[in-house]
């Protein structure tokens, strides 16, 4: 009885979190395959006239796009390490993507603040990013910077003990995050002695086109655009590890949550040194999510429109879906440089179905991937809120904190063994 109520207090309080935003757009299903054009023969050989082509016809040749990239996903998801890094020194903004009262109220005493000096600058770094879009602004990669505090290691120096490997995380929240979310993971992160690179995603906060409130660019009906955006994430996350070797670290990590945790995924499947996976929410298949989550729904309804079905949904974003890497994953984590997995998913989730987040597990266990699983008594929203952001910390800060620890203690001891062998 008690459980039963519990699961209905908490699925009317997560369905009042996805619905009191008012400025979700319902726009028409684009193809996009202008958007791929650089890359697939097939998506250069579309109708350039949209609405000329039938929709069967479309969609047939968006599947063979997908099959295609997938084929080639390294070709895709490869780069050119930018030349241009760069620290940069700002107030941080908040850069909402709803316009409820209190958070233009938050974002209005923010900007007074930083006009009278009240809060002090933070450092980002910045580059450009090796896939460009439409949009100069996006282009420009957004990391805010929080280096750990080197003492530590400067005090082992001293000692003429081992110093700790530098190690570092990348952050990526979860979509329409404002500037400041997850900005306290990364101080927490700091405390263990760990750096952290806070990743702005394609379309958010500062590299948000003008003409938007929400990050819609980087998830909606344009399945090219949505699938750009996906490739750029993963391309900006590995050229921030790139980054992070050149200043000398040695061990690196990534947090994702909800889109952040796809493009989290999908970065290590094709990255080796991204040895400390936190997947924060997690699905399989794309599509699916879009198809089945409440705060999608304004994107299903275009494809509902268009009359496309939720298997064709799954298909048409295929070269987006950690499922289409799975293999891939396992295979990237070797015996040299084992990886060490998160998965935390929800009970009451309805932006991520339960049943979506439980095959993540299967297919793990089916691909004897090493994982922790950790599951929250709450929904994708209500992750957010108290207490359950605190319950959400702990899983990810405890097994962030282990995780580095047994890299740097694995260093340490083949760093040490050679002096014993010589004794």
């Amino acid at each position: 009885m008690l459980s039963r109520l519990y699961a209905k207090w908490m699925y009317s309080w997560e369905t009042a979190l996805t619905t009191r935003d008012t400025n979700r757009i319902v726009r028409p299903l684009e193809w996009g395959f202008d958007w791929l054009e650089d890359f697939s023969p097939l998506a250069r050989a579309a109708n350039p006239h949209p609405g000329d082509t039938p929709v069967a016809e479309d969609f047939a040749r968006m599947t063979a796009v997908n099959r295609d990239i997938v084929a080639r996903a390294d070709e895709f998801f490869g780069y050119e390490t930018p030349t241009d890094f760069r620290l940069e020194r700002r107030h941080p903004q908040l850069y909402p993507t709803n316009v409820r009262p209190e958070t233009l109220e938050e974002d209005a005493e923010l900007k007074r603040q930083a006009e009278t000096g009240e809060i002090e600058e933070a450092e980002f770094l910045r580059f450009t990013s090796p896939i460009r879009t439409r949009y100069p602004e996006n282009d420009i990669v957004n990391a805010r910077w929080y280096p750990a505090h080197p003492e530590a290691q400067r005090e082992a120096r001293f000692k003429g003990l081992p110093v700790k490997p530098r190690q570092a995380m990348i952050i990526m929240p979860q979509w329409n995050a404002d500037a400041f979310s997850h900005n306290a993971l990364c101080t927490l992160f700091n405390s263990f002695g760990i750096s952290c690179l806070r990743l702005s995603k394609p379309y958010h906060d500062v590299r948000r086109p003008a003409e938007l409130e929400r990050s819609d660019y980087a998830v909606s009906s344009n399945v090219g655009r949505t699938t750009e955006a996906c490739r750029q994430a993963v391309v900006d996350i590995r050229s921030c590890i790139d980054w992070l070797e050149s200043q000398g670290y040695e061990h690196f990590g990534v947090l994702g949550t909800s889109l952040g945790s796809c493009y989290a995924f999908i970065a290590a499947a094709f990255d080796q040194r991204l040895q400390v996976c936190a997947f924060n929410h997690a699905s399989t298949w794309f599509g699916d999510v879009v198809w089945a989550g409440q705060s999608t729904r304004h994107i299903r309804a275009a494809f509902e429109q268009a009359g496309l079905t939720q298997d064709q949904v799954r298909e048409i974003f295929s070269i987006v879906s950690p499922m289409s890497y799975m293999d891939r994953f396992a295979q990237s984590s070797s015996p040299a440089t084992p990886k060490r997995v998160l998965v935390v998913h929800a009970t009451y989730d309805l932006t991520f179905p339960l049943k979506y987040s439980l095959d993540v597990l299967t297919n793990f266990d089916a691909l004897n991937i090493d994982y922790v699983s950790k599951v929250l008594p709450c929904g994708h929203y209500t992750t957010g809120e108290t207490p359950y952001k605190y319950i959400d910390g702990w899983y990810l800060g405890s097994f962030i904190y282990k995780s580095f620890k047994h890299l740097a203690q694995t260093k340490t001891a083949a760093a040490l063994e050679p002096q014993a062998t010589l004794k």
